[in-house]
């Protein structure tokens, strides 16, 4: 479980965020217990807690008195559009960036991705998880 450095409450929220993502740990399913979550991580169960709390604070989970955590409808849609924000921030950003500094136009860099997919064994064609208000058209140079 300790793999950073990064606080212990953050690592359980990320494991959770991961299984709603990943679809094991389906909206409206029960999610683990603070208890559950500290033993199998032999972690202080307040540790735990603190990470459940923040996930519902965001919405992802909610409480059902007497039964438990559940995740709340809609949870894996709300991670899967922070994670692409994220994604843009961390990775699309620079990469346009420096693209323009190469004097890259948008259909070079497109053409340069493809490239490097075809080389690596990547679907280009594939559009999951990619919104629907993408743009499409393809900008002239």
């Amino acid at each position: 479980m300790i793999d950073d450095g990064r606080a212990l409450f953050l690592q359980i929220a990320e494991r959770v965020e991961e299984s709603i993502v990943d679809g094991s740990l389906p909206e409206e399913e029960r999610a683990p217990s603070t208890n559950e979550l500290a033993a199998f991580h032999r972690i202080n169960p307040a540790t735990a807690a603190k990470g459940i709390n923040m996930l519902v604070d965001k919405g992802v989970l909610y409480k059902r008195r007497g039964i438990g955590m559940f995740v709340a409808a809609g949870a894996r849609d709300q991670l899967l559009g922070e994670r692409r924000t994220a994604f843009a921030d961390r990775f699309v950003e620079p990469l346009l960036a420096e693209a323009r500094t190469l004097g890259f136009g948008p259909d070079d860099l497109t053409d340069l991705i493809r490239e490097r997919a075809a080389l690596a064994g990547t679907p280009t064609g594939s559009t999951a998880g990619i919104s629907s208000s993408a743009p499409t058209e393809r900008t002239a140079r």
